[in-house]
């Protein structure tokens, strides 16, 4: 019976050994999880990758080969998109995005992450018009958010610290009182507002500023006021097209506009059915008819088309209904860039003419170095969302 006893109060000690091994074999698990699992976390590839050893090109479905019109289809059908970043390129997918940045050792890093859509939640915001608000508005938030973290990257971080603390630099009290207020999220404040500050800017240099200008003509105009329209038609482009020259004279600047250049290359070459190496993707124009640039002159064409119509003189009217009618403009604007996409009718081409003309300003030609991020950002979306 003593032996019995013996052998129970053993059995049940290996037990409560087997179950703390279990725990702390759970605690040691990286926090990281897989991008296809049903999270909403950044995921973290191992970044220092040589640039050598990864293949620049993917593997063509066995029923679509290279140069096939079914390849071309479904690339035109995935809709991949993208942005320049800080010394490098992020590309989109439908549920995900990765980012390829030059770091200084010249090796290219690279993080995916999970995204999810609001509309998933609400079906509604799913309808034309009201999808292109939603899309301007998370390309806002994302941009940022993206900008910054390629910076991060891309080792331009400033390092900062606690007071005393080794390698840092002192804070301020205004600094220790953000993080003591918002924590982690401080971050995230930050970029949401630095987006207000942005859509403050644009409001007073697209809305109130060519209001402004054609307030003082608005005696002599008489009952034309279509006038009115036109000369805030001109002052708008006049600060949309200066404003993007004078800073892509900047080198920073440069170097941004050439991994712009790099993403459209890339994405050229894709929805060419073509495999994405270097050699391939240098042969491609770098503009696209899907661009940013191209969705931001044709949302101030339309403003400007639409406010031909308007009959009010009153500048606070004007320039009220251009706040009212943002949302409207930039929805019709990105059905138009959706139809672009998959059009090349006559019409199209007409339309987006004058953004392709602009992109010789917001583009420039990309080196090698250069184009293989884009197509690494690129093969890390395809590799995730196949075709």
């Amino acid at each position: 019976m003593a032996d019995e006893l013996k052998e129970n109060e053993l059995d049940e000690n290996k037990l409560k050994e087997n179950e703390l091994e279990e725990n702390k074999l759970k605690e040691d698990e990286p926090e990281n999880k897989l991008i296809n699992e049903p999270v909403n976390e950044p995921v973290n590839e191992p970044v220092n990758e040589p640039v050598n050893n990864e293949p620049f090109n993917y593997s063509a479905p066995a029923d679509a080969g290279f140069g096939s019109d079914a390849l071309r289809k479904r690339a035109f059908a995935k809709g991949l998109g993208g942005q320049a970043v800080i010394e490098g390129v992020m590309m989109r997918g439908r549920r995900m995005y990765a980012m390829a940045v030059r770091q200084p050792d010249s090796n290219i890093a690279v993080e995916a992450v999970d995204t999810k859509a609001v509309s998933d939640k609400y079906p509604l915001l799913k309808l034309p018009i009201l999808r292109g608000v939603v899309a301007f508005v998370d390309s806002l938030v994302i941009g940022m958010k993206i900008i910054m973290r390629s910076a991060e990257m891309a080792g331009l971080e400033i390092e900062t610290g606690a007071e005393g603390e080794e390698g840092g630099e002192e804070q301020t009290r205004f600094e220790a009182f953000l993080e003591r207020t918002f924590g982690d999220k401080l971050t995230n404040y930050v970029i949401y507002f630095a987006v207000l500050i942005s859509l403050l800017m644009t409001l007073f240099l697209f809305a109130f500023l060519p209001v402004f200008v054609s307030h003082f003509a608005a005696r002599a105009v008489g009952s034309q006021t279509w006038v009115l329209g036109v000369i805030e038609g001109f002052v708008k482009l006049g600060v949309f097209i200066g404003y993007m020259y004078l800073i892509s004279r900047m080198k920073d600047t440069q170097r941004l506009f050439q991994y712009h250049g790099a993403e459209h290359k890339t994405i050229n070459c894709f929805e060419d059915a073509q495999e994405l190496t270097v050699e391939n993707v240098r042969r491609y124009t770098r503009l696209h008819k899907r661009c940013g640039t191209s969705f931001l002159l044709l949302v101030l064409i339309i403003t400007i088309l639409i406010f031909l119509f308007v009959t009010s003189k009153a500048m606070w009217i004007r320039f009220g209904l251009k706040v009212i009618l943002i949302p409207v403009v930039a929805g019709i604007s990105y059905e138009f860039i959706r139809l672009a996409g998959r059009s090349n009718s006559v019409f199209v081409r007409v339309v987006s003419w004058p953004g392709l003309m602009m992109q010789h300003i917001t583009t420039n030609e990309p080196d090698d170095s250069q184009i293989e991020c884009a197509i690494r950002a690129a093969l890390e979306v395809l590799k995730r969302e196949p075709l």
